[in-house]
């Protein structure tokens, strides 16, 4: 009876032990079985609503978004800003918020399709890492005219002193200004170098008319000149702010006397103004016969 007890536990140990040559895979179970097609069409038509709800609701996000910076814009326009400006900063803000949006959009859209986000990111992590030291320039070019534009540091037209180069600014731009010096030079700068920025065309400017006179001439006489040609001369220079103000004698270097005048003018006026009254103060003093020093070369040496 034990023995054959024995033998009818062995077969049924070896059966177990023995695959079932005719039991299919997995993949194949679930591939015949209909309830999964219904599934995975169910998941897969809830995945597409969802795509589809979520796209509709980005895009009339983007167009709200949009339809706030044009009229900040606009705003930005009636507050008499430069239009150059404006439009720059539009086009900017726009960018920003549309990759803003698209960012967030891809976010969720690979989050609704079961993707390995955390993995995507970190990947993209040390690829825009890569990418960030290798532009490291550029990004700092894009910020720095950002901040120009913002700050409103200068507008096209008006006259600056950037470092080495001054003149008048033609362009403005997210990753270079373009200045245009006096003899007709367009300068190409990058914003990143654009530190310390002298703007002429802000509010009223000072000119100082430096007159070189011999120690021993008549001072009274001369602020008297100076005064006449100021009576007569201010009421014709519109581009005046207050009339010319007599400093007087301030130094003597290498035996000559220095007067000054100082001119307040409207900005980008003060060098016209500044010749004019040049002009006739000149010709006042040798018409009162009072000795100007000349610059004279010495070819004996």
């Amino acid at each position: 009876m034990n023995s054959i007890l024995n033998k009818y536990n062995s077969l049924i140990n070896n059966n177990k032990q023995q695959p079932n040559q005719n039991q299919q895979p997995m993949f194949l179970q679930q591939i015949n079985n209909p309830q999964y097609w219904i599934n995975l069409f169910n998941t897969f038509l809830s995945n597409l609503v969802k795509i589809i709800l979520l796209s509709i609701f980005f895009w009339l996000l983007y167009k709200f978004g949009k339809k706030i910076v044009g009229r900040v814009t606009y705003n930005l326009r009636t507050n008499a800003t430069s239009s150059n400006r404006s439009r720059t900063i539009a086009t900017l803000t726009q960018n920003i918020y549309f990759y803003f949006l698209a960012f967030i959009y891809i976010y969720m859209v690979l989050s609704i399709m079961g993707a390995p986000v955390g993995t995507l990111i970190t990947g993209a992590g040390i690829f825009s890492l890569a990418l960030g030291l290798g532009a490291q320039g550029f990004v700092s070019d894009v910020v720095t005219g950002f901040f120009i534009l913002v700050e409103q540091q200068f507008d096209v037209g008006d006259s600056v002193s950037v470092g080495d180069i001054s003149g008048t600014v033609a362009y403005i731009g997210l990753r270079t200004t373009q200045i245009r010096s006096a003899d007709g030079t367009l300068n190409y700068i990058p914003n990143r170098n654009i530190t310390i920025v002298k703007n002429l065309s802000r509010g009223n400017m000072t000119t100082v008319i430096d007159l070189q006179l011999f120690p021993r001439t008549n001072i009274k006489k001369v602020t008297q000149v100076l005064e006449q040609v100021n009576n007569n001369l201010t009421p014709h220079v519109p581009d005046l702010v207050q009339a010319p103000k007599l400093i007087g004698p301030v130094d003597v270097q290498a035996g000559l006397l220095h007067y000054q005048i100082s001119l307040n003018t409207k900005n980008g006026a003060q060098l016209v103004v500044k010749r004019q009254f040049l002009e006739a103060y000149l010709a006042a003093l040798q018409q009162a016969n009072i000795s100007m020093p000349e610059n004279t070369l010495d070819l004996t040496q």
